[in-house]
C-alpha cells in the first residue's frame, strides 16, 4: 500500500465536500449485533484511515459480521476536544488523538513529544512498545478510557520558516514561529529564545503569508498537504518533537463486547497500527524529494546543541519535575540522559 500527496490531497478535497454529510466509510451491516463509531481527525486517504478501512474488514470477516465499524474520518464528529468529550461519554466508541492533546486529560500523555528526546523510529518503538508506553497506558486507563497497546505514527516534526533555515539553536533566537495551543510546545522554544505564537491551524497558512509569523512547524505530510511550501521558503529537518496517536475506546461500550470479539477487534486494530507506522514512515521518506521540486529547501541540523540548549535553559529539568520520577526515568532508558 503507497501513499502520495497527491493520494492525501485528493481525500482531503473529497472529505471537505462529504464532511457536512457525516457518512461513514464502512458501510453499515443490518445484522451486526455491535455497530461502533471511530472518529479521527485525518483526511480518509491519510495512512491511518487506509489502514482503518482494512482493518474495520478484517474485524468484520472474523467476527462473522456482528462487530460493524463505521469510519468518520477528518472531523466529521467535531474538533478533537469535542471528540474527547464524546469518547468519555459514549457519543462515540472508539477516537484516536494525539498525546500531545490528550495531556489536556492526562498530564503523562504528552512526555512522548518532549523536545529533541528521539533521535530515530527505532528509538521511539523502543520506548512506546516498551516501559514509558505502558506507563502512559496505565495513566490513561485512570482516566476511565480504555487504550490500545499500539500507538499510532503521526511523525516527526520539522521546522519551516520564510526567512532562514534552523541550523543551531541560535537561529531560533527572535524567532517569529506558530505553536499549537499547548504548555510544552511554548515552554520549548521559549527555552531557544524565539518568539512563539499560539494559533489555530485553521490560521496557519494567513499567518505565515501575511508574516505575522515566519516560520511553524509540523510533520512533512501536514506540510504538503496544507501547502505551506508556497508561502515558506527553507525546511530544516530538525526533528525535535515525535507525535503519535492513541487509539481510544469508551470503556462502558468496550467492556459491553463478548471477550472473543474483544480480543479480535484489539488485534486487528493494533496489527493495523504497526502497518500504519511502515507507511507514515515512507511517506515522509517520499515528501522530501517532492517537497524538494516545489522550490522547499531543506537543511539537516545536528541535534545535540539543541539538546544541549535546553538542558542549560532548564526545560528538561522544569518537565521532568511535571512529569514525576518515574516516567522520566523510563524515558531516559530508552533516549539517554536529558536532564
Amino acid at each position: 500500500m503507497s501513499f502520495s500527496r497527491r493520494t492525501l490531497l485528493k481525500a482531503s478535497a473529497a472529505s471537505a465536500v462529504l464532511g457536512g454529510i457525516g457518512a461513514p466509510l464502512v458501510a453499515r451491516a443490518q445484522t451486526a449485533e455491535f455497530t461502533y463509531k471511530y472518529a479521527n481527525n485525518l483526511p480518509d486517504g491519510h495512512p491511518m484511515n487506509a489502514r482503518a478501512k482494512e482493518m474495520a474488514a478484517a474485524i468484520k470477516a472474523e467476527t462473522n459480521g456482528r462487530f460493524d465499524l463505521q469510519i468518520f474520518p477528518n472531523n466529521q464528529l467535531g474538533s478533537d476536544t469535542d471528540m474527547l468529550s464524546q469518547i468519555r461519554s459514549g457519543g462515540v466508541e472508539f477516537f484516536t488523538l494525539s498525546g500531545l492533546i490528550l495531556a489536556t486529560l492526562v498530564p503523562a500523555a504528552s512526555i512522548s513529544g518532549i523536545g529533541f528526546a528521539f533521535p530515530d523510529y527505532d528509538t521511539v518503538w523502543k520506548a512506546m512498545d516498551g516501559g514509558l508506553g505502558a506507563h502512559v497506558r496505565a495513566e490513561i486507563a485512570k482516566a476511565n478510557l480504555v487504550v490500545m497497546d499500539k500507538i499510532w505514527d503521526n511523525g516527526f516534526r520539522q521546522t519551516t520558516s520564510s526567512t532562514k533555515p534552523i541550523n543551531g539553536p541560535e537561529d531560533f533566537k527572535g524567532f517569529k514561529i506558530r505553536v499549537p495551543v499547548s504548555p510544552l510546545w511554548t515552554s520549548m522554544f521559549k527555552a531557544f529564545d524565539a518568539a512563539p505564537a499560539s494559533i489555530n491551524f485553521s490560521e496557519v497558512y494567513s499567518a505565515l503569508q501575511t508574516k505575522i509569523v515566519e516560520g511553524q512547524e509540523n510533520p512533512l505530510a501536514i506540510i504538503s498537504t496544507a501547502k505551506l511550501y508556497e508561502v515558506q521558503k527553507f525546511c530544516s529537518l530538525t526533528n525535535h518533537m515525535w507525535d503519535g496517536f492513541w487509539f481510544l475506546a469508551n470503556r462502558r461500550a468496550w467492556e459491553k463486547l463478548p471477550e472473543d470479539i474483544r480480543t479480535i477487534v484489539a488485534k486487528n486494530i493494533n496489527t493495523a497500527a504497526v502497518k500504519e507506522r511502515e507507511d507514515v514512515a515512507k511517506l515522509n521518506a517520499g515528501l522530501q524529494q517532492e517537497l524538494a521540486g516545489k522550490g522547499l529547501i531543506f537543511n539537516q541540523p545536528n541535534v545535540t546543541p539543541f539538546r544541549d540548549k535546553l538542558r542549560s535553559a532548564g526545560f528538561y529539568a522544569e518537565w521532568k519535575g511535571k512529569y514525576g520520577d518515574q516516567a522520566w526515568e523510563l524515558l531516559e532508558k530508552s533516549v539517554g540522559k536529558l536532564s
